[in-house]
């Protein structure tokens, strides 16, 4: 079985920083690209920002500048730094990761609880 728990999120004024994470952990081979979502009330889970196992990075416009997505490769997890807050940040994040559980095994698919983070303004 495969687990992905994140931690870092909470209620932060505007314009100041988090650091989220998530650790992968269990019957792991090799793990793909990692990346997070958001999803804020009454709209659709969005893509935050991704990083390939090489580093390659991509990030949605409206966090482009202000987040940054990295990962610990030895520690299957992944980092998203977030500063410069905003009010329309606030959202649940949560953690995805492409992963392969067996040499023999397809890539799945997995998914974090989510961890909130709230900007005011």
């Amino acid at each position: 079985q495969v687990q992905l728990v994140e931690s870092g999120g909470g209620l932060v004024q505007a314009g100041e920083s988090l650091r989220l994470s998530c650790a992968a952990s269990g019957s792991i081979f090799s793990i793909n690209a990692m990346g997070w979502y958001r999803q804020a009330p009454g709209k659709q889970r969005e893509l935050v920002a991704v990083i390939t196992s090489g580093g390659s990075t991509n990030y949605a416009d409206s966090v482009k500048g202000r987040f940054t997505i990295s990962r610990d490769n030895a520690k299957n997890t992944v980092y998203l730094q977030m500063n410069s807050l905003k009010p329309e940040d606030t959202a649940v994040y949560y953690c995805n990761a492409l992963i392969r559980r067996s040499f023999l095994a397809g890539t799945g698919d997995y998914w974090g609880q989510g961890t909130q983070v709230t900007v005011s303004s």
